[in-house]
């Protein structure tokens, strides 16, 4: 079982990842993260009661890694729930590094199978209700069980 916690200002998020459901894309999450490129990056878009997004090498939302991903889904925990991670993406298949977690259910059931979910913050949810926009990703620190 892989695991990642987030590190920021406003406390720890710990998160299990959805790897039988979206295993590419969490693969991709966790490359990215051991090599540090989430490290000092920001949480460039927060809209309340809706995400708080990262993952933007720019700060603005228009940068990735350099490629882009498939989305992936088909899986069973594909259903955005309060504290869930999905790829951002401007469109099918074009996530990289962006990343949303998602505040409630209420407002983003509509992106079930549109955006891949690929894990769940398990621990420190009430920090997703701290970060505003600007916010840094201090560091992700990956964990193999």
């Amino acid at each position: 079982m892989i695991t990642a916690e987030i590190h920021t200002a406003k406390g720890l998020m710990k998160v299990k990842f959805f790897e039988e459901d979206a295993p590419n894309t969490v693969a991709n999450f966790v490359n990215l993260s051991k090599s540090g490129f989430y490290n000092g990056l920001t949480f460039h878009r927060v809209i309340p009661d809706f995400v708080i997004q990262g993952g933007c090498p720019n700060g603005t939302g228009s940068g990735g890694p350099g490629y882009t991903i498939n989305c992936e889904l088909d899986g069973d925990n594909q259903y955005h729930d309060r504290g869930v991670l999905s790829m951002a993406h401007a469109g099918r298949n074009t996530g990289g590094s962006q990343f949303f977690i998602c505040h409630s259910r209420q407002n983003t059931s509509h992106l079930d199978r549109n955006h891949t979910c690929f894990g769940k913050v398990y621990e420190g949810l009430e920090v997703i209700d701290l970060i505003r926009a600007g916010d840094k990703i201090n560091k992700i620190v990956i964990l193999e069980e």
